[in-house]
């Protein structure tokens, strides 16, 4: 008997599965012209820019991203949309206007990537206008959860998942974890509860896709540091 075709039977495949049998839509590769054109895009977007606390390349955080959700078998769209996500980020902090993201972005992608992404990303002003402080900006995005699509919240938990498991690995690598919670604003409790809250909220608007329990997993090992 082959090789291969003993493996594909073999109990030891069964106990070790290789990460492309999760796959629940095989004909999505992770790979296409598209996925390669938001690539270029974010990558001259977040060129000079490192992941917080470390000489990484921001690039990792959207390549993980889609990692993750390729991984759970998301469609072209919800990867694309991991990729462009922190993009979309930086210019709503940035205070771009409607026009100037739809002419950036929307032309680019198409006005439906556009609006996934705004749906569940912070935002700096209410719908009245109104400057929204830090933690109202976290309590306004769990809140507009509810009126994302599917695709957007998928992309709001791997976003989450990434943050999460960056922040554990760097605990397990070190003795002193207060180095790894001060790179954060909100330390190690406000951190902690953001991710709880935003896995709690996916399910209580009724998404429940095995990502949100990867989520809450993450971010109940980050509370016992």
């Amino acid at each position: 008997m082959a090789l291969s075709a003993w493996w594909l039977g073999s109990p030891v495949r069964r106990m070790f599965p290789s990460p492309s049998d999760s796959l629940v839509a095989p004909s999505m590769t992770g790979y296409s012209d598209r996925i390669n054109h938001a690539f270029a895009f974010a990558a001259k977007h977040h060129d000079q820019q490192v992941r917080k606390g470390t000489r990484l390349p921001y690039l990792t955080h959207p390549a993980n991203v889609a990692v993750i959700l390729t991984r759970y078998g998301c469609s072209e769209d919800t990867v694309v949309a991991g990729i462009l996500h922190d993009v979309v980020a930086d210019c709503v902090r940035e205070g771009w206007t409607r026009a100037s993201l739809e002419e950036r972005i929307g032309a680019k992608f198409g006005l439906g990537m556009l609006e996934m992404l705004l749906s569940v990303l912070e935002r700096r002003t209410d719908d009245d206008g109104v400057e929204l402080s830090t933690d109202d900006r976290k309590d306004d995005l769990l809140a507009r959860l509810a009126l994302a699509g599917d695709d957007a919240r998928w992309v709001c938990a791997a976003d989450k998942l990434h943050h999460a498991n960056s922040i554990l690995s760097d605990l397990r690598r070190t003795s002193y974890p207060e180095t790894v919670w001060g790179r954060f604003t909100a330390g190690r409790e406000g951190t902690v509860r953001l991710y709880t809250r935003v896995s709690d909220r996916l399910r209580a608007i009724g998404f429940t896709a095995p990502i949100v329990d990867e989520l809450a997993q993450a971010a109940a090992e980050l509370g016992r540091f």
